[in-house]
């Protein structure tokens, strides 16, 4: 079994959601066997003004630096809790000097497996307008389309005063929904990336059908999948 390590605090409760889930993937009936995982838990009010002083260099610098802690500490793989830092992910990979589970690829899989072939992208502003999740997709076949500023502006509202803060109001997550909706109807949609992992703690299912892609839950799938094989 490989030692797993977590960038964390990006934020906390999506951390938690992280580590309860890959719990939850190790129980068996009858056992309390369950891997050993090394979190780092950053700042992140730090990194999210690096990143939006779009301070690439300092954020890769940092990202780097605690994942070398995390194989100091005897991580022998990791991941990074979030999915806004991914914009610099290539770039920390290559002086990683473990190997690094991408929340973007992971996520591109399920997509495949789904059969998208146009899809949704919900997350911070910061992630809405970086640009790093379609290249990918798109290499693949699969577009990504983001909401308008407008709604660009009320999601991240909503991340940065209330879900990543651990609160959840419905009047939000119907909030959340209407935007989806909007989205499905102007560009066709059919699918649903939920591009921060705080989002699938507040948006579980949408009440159309519309498949979302939880990429919390699509990364801990493919953490356990390395650390077990």
């Amino acid at each position: 079994m490989k030692r797993i390590g977590i960038i964390g605090g990006l934020g906390p409760e999506s951390t938690v959601d992280y580590y309860k889930r890959i719990i939850e993937a190790f129980r068996r009936e009858g056992s309390l066997a369950a891997p050993e995982i090394v979190i780092y838990s950053v700042d992140m009010e730090e990194v999210l003004g690096l990143v939006a002083r779009q301070e690439w260099d300092a954020l890769t610098a940092l990202l780097a630096a605690r994942i070398g802690a995390l194989h100091r500490a005897g991580a022998d793989f990791a991941a990074i809790s979030a999915n806004t830092p991914h914009v610099v992910f290539d770039r920390v990979r290559a002086q990683s000097p473990i190997p690094l589970l991408s929340i973007v690829a992971a996520t591109l899989d399920k997509a495949r497996e789904l059969g998208l072939g146009k899809v949704g992208l919900l997350g911070t502003q910061f992630t809405m307008q970086a640009n790093f999740f379609a290249p990918v997709f798109s290499a693949r076949g699969i577009s990504v389309v983001v909401p308008p500023a407008a709604d660009q502006e009320y999601i991240h509202g909503k991340l940065m005063t209330e879900i990543e803060l651990g609160v959840i109001r419905d009047e939000t997550r119907q909030g959340l929904l209407a935007v989806i909706e909007r989205l499905a109807a102007r560009e066709g949609i059919d699918g649903v990336i939920l591009g921060c992992t705080e989002l699938p703690l507040i948006l579980e299912e949408s009440p159309s059908g519309l498949p979302f892609l939880n990429t919390t839950a699509i990364h801990v799938e493919s953490i356990v999948g390395y650390a077990q094989g």
